[in-house]
């Protein structure tokens, strides 16, 4: 089960992902830019997955640029990892684990505890 964020490209500073103002938002190519800082890239059609020491990054790649794009992470690594990359660029990422925008400057407070939480209630609940 995967952790998963939302990585936006705006030029508006976003607090709350309700209040994403779409004209704002700067499609890219995602992929292209993940290419330059991930040499550990696994491709198979549409489907990346950056390997890293204790942490796996899956995403798919899209046919045109856009402005944000869903990451699914393995561990909590991926997260600072992605966060490297975001300050260089600019993103900025909606947590998925607490449901709030991320703060690159500390990233260590994150919804990782929530989603190790929630995977735990998950894997408990059905082992029945």
């Amino acid at each position: 089960m995967s952790w998963n964020i939302v990585i936006f490209n705006s030029r508006q500073k976003i607090y709350a992902v309700e209040e994403v103002d779409e004209e704002l938002l700067v499609p890219i190519d995602f992929n292209i830019i993940l290419e330059k800082h991930f040499i550990n890239i696994i491709a198979k059609e549409n489907h990346r997955k950056i390997k890293g020491e204790g942490y796996d990054i899956d995403y798919f790649v899209d046919t045109e640029p856009v402005s944000n794009k869903v990451f699914s992470l393995y561990g909590e690594v991926a997260l600072f990892e992605l966060v490297r990359v975001a300050k260089i660029y600019d993103w900025q990422i909606f947590d998925m684990g607490n449901e709030e925008m991320l703060n690159l400057e500390h990233p260590e407070k994150n919804g990782y505890s929530n989603f190790q939480s929630y995977l735990q209630y998950v894997l408990k609940n059905t082992d029945r």
